[in-house]
């Protein structure tokens, strides 16, 4: 008895029993800005409310300082890094898009032929998280309740509402455009999209939106930030002869594939926040012993992006409309929830550059790059070189893949052959820098653009050899409005916000990495980081 009684007491300081447990939160809501630079909180400042990004940084923690750690900077990689913890060398998803080499065709980040829509007609339910290697932040949070916390996605674009909610999801909802203008889900999830989800669609917001014009929220003389309304870098709604408010959209509906149209207004941020709050009251969630999770990523800030650039009335417009939106849901869990049941984060899946053609008329290097010219020079090159023009299958994404069977075939030195390419890329107008396989599975990378590149590369599913254009260059084929995808810190700084349960108010201007978001919450909620997780939790933003 004696030893026992002391072996107890030796026992019970060693576990700290008798400490009080940190609050965990009863819904975690993740938000994702697509395509949200950092500096549009700073531009846009003195115009935003007290209750939207002024709220979430005045009274949470704002890490100024956060970036992507990888090249492409896309959506399908920048959302599947956010909930994964790690890098596209890990988790798979290398782009939107990429060239299989297996199957010798492109593979969609979330396409899945074996599953198939819930809500409509359309093929643009065959979705599924199959593509994305590892877990979720989510999925680690189904596993650590043994499936009894809820995880929901929901956005306008699929891979958006897709990758964070993982593979064990309750649901994801994403939005089908053209003459449908519903939210919809795949197989994957369910057999049917339940009633609070028909009943969403029943009400179809999008028409209350589509049937007015998009004016500006504030007078137009208002908006300092941004050039002139009409301005030569922007793009224009198809029958729109100039790219000037207001944008008359009931009369743009029938040229601009209908219900598609929303997605490039901010009314399509509208909606979307009428189904988080939706789904938060359709689900219950946050309301019992076990963690929920909503991860929502508002897509149209990328849609208006790529149309009309970052130094447009649009852009800004469409900010102090998000602004809002993220007001009534912030007021939303104040109403709905007690002080300190629900943790938010806010971040963004990639940056965007400003216009080239405004830059070079500022006196800044930027400029246009030709992938078609470069694809027909580089087969002559290594037709001159090599007497074959066989050995290129295909460029895409900074990437060129090489085929594998006719230099295995032919007994062919391919460490020689990719050397050969990059030193040919280095000679192209545009091109930074050139990296081939090899030297990225033999060598680790300390400088910033090399190792972003680096951490971007996946052994199975990347090409050959990369390429990293100059700074302020894109792809030929966006004359108007911006583009993203690069290394370079206009793509890579994004915001970084925390509010709610266990978060301080304070700032930091330390530098923060993407995969540092899932190691945070996971030390929040104390369950498991993701399986491939290489980031570490934020510890000066913890209470």
């Amino acid at each position: 008895m004696r030893r026992v009684i002391l072996f107890s007491m030796v026992l019970l300081p060693f576990f700290g029993c008798g400490e009080k447990q940190k609050p965990k939160p009863k819904l975690v809501i993740g938000i994702v800005v697509d395509q949200m630079r950092y500096d549009y909180l700073t531009r846009f400042w003195d115009k935003y409310g007290d209750g939207g990004f002024k709220k979430l940084i005045n009274e949470g923690y704002n890490c100024k300082n956060a970036n992507y750690n990888y090249m492409p900077t896309y959506t399908g990689p920048g959302h599947a890094s956010i909930y994964t913890g790690t890098t596209p060398e890990n988790h798979g998803i290398i782009s939107n898009s990429w060239y299989n080499k297996t199957i010798n065709k492109d593979t969609y980040c979330t396409g899945d032929d074996m599953v198939n829509t819930i809500g409509s007609n359309s093929l643009n339910g065959k979705m599924s998280p199959k593509n994305m290697l590892g877990t979720t932040i989510t999925d680690e949070l189904k596993l650590a309740t043994n499936n009894r916390g809820k995880v929901i996605g929901i956005s306008i674009k699929d891979r958006g509402a897709i990758l964070p909610a993982g593979h064990k999801a309750d649901a994801a909802y994403w939005y089908d455009g053209g003459n449908v203008g519903k939210w919809i889900s795949s197989t994957f999830y369910m057999k049917e999209l339940p009633k609070w989800v028909q009943n969403v669609n029943k009400t179809n917001n999008s028409d209350k939106y589509l049937n007015t014009k998009w004016e500006t929220l504030l007078p137009i003389a208002d908006y300092s930030e941004s050039l002139a309304d009409s301005n030569p870098y922007e793009g224009v709604f198809n029958t729109e002869v100039a790219p000037v408010f207001p944008h008359d959209l009931p009369e743009l509906r029938d040229s601009n594939f209908n219900y598609s149209l929303i997605k490039t207004t901010p009314f399509g941020n509208t909606i979307l926040k009428e189904l988080a709050l939706s789904a938060i009251e359709g689900e219950v969630l946050g309301k019992d012993e076990f963690t929920d999770f909503l991860a929502i990523s508002f897509s149209s800030p990328d849609y208006i992006g790529h149309q009309f650039g970052p130094m447009s009335i649009e852009i800004e417009d469409t900010y102090l409309r998000l602004d809002k939106d993220i007001e009534d849901i912030l007021n939303y869990i104040e109403k709905n929830f007690e002080k300190d049941e629900v943790l938010v984060f806010l971040t963004a899946d990639h940056g965007a550059v400003n216009v080239p053609q405004y830059l070079m008329d500022n006196n800044i290097s930027a400029g246009y790059f030709d992938n078609a010219k470069l694809i027909n020079d580089l087969r002559a090159y290594l037709k001159n070189e090599h007497k074959t023009d066989t050995l290129v299958m295909n460029v895409s994404n900074y990437q060129v893949f090489l085929n594998h069977d006719y230099i295995n075939k032919n007994n062919l030195n391919i460490i020689a052959i990719e050397n050969s390419i990059a030193q040919f890329l280095l000679t192209q107008k545009g091109i930074a820098k050139a990296m081939t396989a090899n030297s990225l599975n033999e060598s680790k990378f300390s400088n910033k653009i090399l190792a972003n590149v680096q951490r971007g590369f996946h052994q199975v599913r990347s090409g050959d050899v990369l390429y990293v254009l100059e700074s302020g260059w894109i792809p030929a084929g966006y004359p108007t409005g911006t583009t993203h995808g690069s290394p370079y810190d206009y793509d890579t700084h994004v915001p970084l916000l925390w509010y709610g349960t266990g978060v301080k108010q304070g700032e930091s201007d330390d530098f923060v990495v993407i995969p540092d978001i899932a190691a945070t919450i996971a030390a929040l909620l104390e369950i498991q980081p993701p399986s491939a997780c290489t980031g570490q939790p934020i510890q000066e933003l913890i209470k």
